[in-house]
């Protein structure tokens, strides 16, 4: 199935599992307390009519725990965010 974000909608595959600090640290999920997410930009909406999103497809970007919508599409699980959700762009 291929699904599109309308608007300023933006639809993500958030990262799963522990994460491993610059020390070899590895941190469970359930200890982390940033309640923050990264995740992959699968698929960008046009936007509002007034501006263009600013991200590609591709990019890892992060986002608040609880933002947005979970949809599962082909047992996969994503997100779908509004721009205002997004945070920031790893690079």
């Amino acid at each position: 199935m291929k699904i599109k974000p309308i608007g300023d909608r933006v639809l993500v595959r958030p990262a799963k599992g522990e994460e491993v600090t610059k020390a070899g640290i590895v941190l469970p999920e359930s200890a982390e307390k940033q309640q923050k997410e990264q995740g992959e930009v699968v698929a960008v909406g046009s936007g509002p009519k007034v501006k263009k999103l600013g991200l590609k497809v591709g990019q890892t970007v992060v986002f608040g725990k609880y933002a947005g919508e979970e949809i599962e599409i082909d047992k996969v699980e994503y997100k779908f965010l509004k721009d205002e959700d997004i945070l920031g762009i790893v690079e």
